[in-house]
């Protein structure tokens, strides 16, 4: 069955260069880089989403890739649309969204609201693409904005100014959602800190709170044979590296020799047959043909049987 097209956001691009709803070919370049940011975005998020999964569902790029089939009248307002696959017929009337494309639109909205508005950047919002994002918007002239619009929202304004502003967090820390395990040997009570060392040299000072203190003395007593999880909120460096977690929203004890079990993990019949995929037939048909059978005589050197 044939499929259709959902709007999922519009770019409006206001300026002299822009008059009689004409896109300049120049801006292209704006609408080419909002597509990069979304298709990274989604993908940072379907990650952050499904922790252990190495690839991505199949065809999730067509879902976030955006197309644009028409200039509206106003200024020169440009839809952006994404091409959904109509459900199987027994799904006939289950309406399909196009959700990565959706969730990634809305968080970039939300990321340029919060500069226009001086506010803080929301938590969702994955810092490493932060040098991404800063590169829309700088094709813009001084008296030139573009207004992006997505689930009837009130457009938000984005100039050359915002990509400057965005500059700014990149050369500061930023607050991040963080999970990591390791030893505690050292904890101040009164302080309400303790250190959690993920190998020999590194340690994270993490802040816990009175509630918390139970777990974190019960851990600094058994650091021998007793590790630790930590979820929480992180402070993280404009290069990416954890500095400190200013609030632990979840420890959890765990055995030192306990392995967890990864349920997401691929089975190890289909690692096999991937591995043999990888394998050129010339080599294969190089095994001698009574491998099986003397399998200890090509390994070990014994006499065949």
């Amino acid at each position: 069955m044939t499929g259709r097209w959902v709007e999922v956001g519009r770019i409006e691009f206001k300026g002299e260069r822009f008059r009689d709803h004409a896109l300049d070919l120049m801006a292209l370049t704006e609408i080419s880089q909002f597509q990069k940011m979304v298709a990274e975005t989604a993908r940072a998020l379907w990650r952050r989403a499904n922790p252990g999964r190495e690839r991505l569902p199949k065809h999730f790029e067509n879902r976030t890739r955006l197309y644009l089939r028409k200039i509206e009248e106003g200024s020169a307002i440009a839809p952006l649309e994404v091409y959904v696959d109509r459900p199987a017929q027994r799904d006939l009337f289950r309406e399909v969204q196009p959700t990565e494309a959706n969730e990634a639109i809305a968080l970039a909205y939300q990321v340029f609201e919060a500069i226009d508005k001086g506010a803080r950047l929301p938590e969702t919002f994955p810092r490493d693409l932060l040098e991404e994002y800063t590169k829309w918007g700088v094709g813009l002239h001084h008296d030139e904005e573009m207004r992006v619009s997505t689930g009837g929202r009130k457009p938000v304004r984005v100039t050359a100014e915002s990509s400057r502003r965005l500059e700014g967090f990149c050369d500061r820390p930023h607050q991040d959602h963080v999970q990591i395990d390791g030893q505690v040997l050292e904890a101040d009570v009164r302080q309400k800190r303790f250190q959690l060392w993920l190998d020999d040299k590194t340690n994270i000072r993490i802040a816990f709170s009175s509630e918390q203190e139970d777990e974190v003395t019960t851990a600094l007593k058994e650091h021998k044979t007793q590790r630790m999880k930590v979820k929480g909120l992180g402070e993280v460096s404009p290069q990416g590296t954890l500095l400190q977690v200013t609030e632990a929203y979840e420890l959890e004890i765990y055995q030192a020799a306990e392995i967890p079990i990864d349920r997401t993990a691929r089975p190890i019949e289909e690692v096999l047959r991937r591995l043999a995929k990888e394998v050129p037939q010339d080599e294969w048909d190089k095994l001698p043909r009574d491998l099986t059978d003397d399998l200890d005589h090509y390994v070990y050197g014994t006499p065949k049987r």
